[in-house]
């Protein structure tokens, strides 16, 4: 493989899960990349939104976050250290989170070209809401004005290969609540400024809504197939129902009875 994407590749099958616990999230993305690897299933974009949650890549720093235990149990916020690596991440309600979990050598790809891929539908799918944003060099995920005076975070990308299967995610702050990334130091970068859909279109006041999230999950998801020069079938997130495309998922990897 010589990490350039190929033509003729097989669809990917999206999913809308609507607002999921990370918890669940989690080892349901566990799950499937597990029957993904195995050859059981072809690749997936799991497209989900959830609760308040803060999870640290495998290395990750805890000192990044700011907020204590104290503060964060009241508000019910898990603090959760899981396989992908970078550092802490703010989830929350108003965000879109995709986990795409695909077999990167049935692609051709290997892992640097994936991640300007997904770089790339990120960058795609701020442009279909009316936002120009791009790659930072040096810096993984996309952002608002990169080679600015003020570079803003608008999406997060963190990964984890096993097997060959690629699973964990990307963030795409849509219109979710900015002050609570004042909880850590967004991927461990002290003053980094966060931003969102909503925010760069003016939309200050704006409340998350799980709607808006599902339609930039179905922009996410044609873009992602167009930057890695594939198809992607199932998604109409806005009509779709999250529960019964989790049971189809989960029928579909052999994880319960069809």
């Amino acid at each position: 493989m010589d990490g350039r994407l190929v033509g003729a590749l097989a669809p990917i099958d999206a999913r809308w899960l609507g607002r999921l616990d990370y918890r669940d999230a989690w080892d349901l993305q566990k799950r499937v990349a597990a029957a993904r690897a195995d050859g059981r299933i072809g690749d997936q974009l799991l497209l989900v939104e959830h609760p308040p949650v803060l999870t640290l890549g495998r290395s990750a720093d805890e000192s990044h976050v700011l907020a204590s235990p104290a503060e964060l149990a009241a508000r019910g916020i898990e603090v959760l250290r899981v396989e992908r690596g970078g550092e802490v991440t703010y989830h929350g309600p108003g965000q879109l989170v995709a986990y795409p979990i695909v077999r990167l050598a049935d692609r051709g790809l290997l892992l640097r070209p994936f991640v300007r891929a997904l770089e790339a539908a990120l960058t795609e799918t701020c442009a279909a809401f009316g936002v120009a944003a791009g790659r930072r060099e040096g810096h993984p995920g996309c952002w608002v004005e990169a080679d600015g005076e003020t570079p803003r975070k608008i999406g997060a990308l963190g990964i984890r290969i096993e097997r060959g299967t690629s699973y964990h995610c990307i963030a795409l702050n849509v219109d979710v609540e900015l002050e609570d990334f004042g909880l850590i130091d967004p991927c461990g970068m002290p003053g980094l400024v966060s931003t969102s859909i909503a925010a760069e279109l003016g939309r200050h006041g704006e409340r998350p809504s799980t709607s808006r999230v599902a339609e930039a999950a179905a922009a996410f998801a044609v873009a992602a197939g167009r930057a890695l020069q594939t198809t992607v079938r199932g998604i109409s997130a806005v009509d779709a129902d999250p529960a019964a495309e989790r049971r189809a998922l989960e029928a579909l990897a052999g994880l319960v009875a069809a």
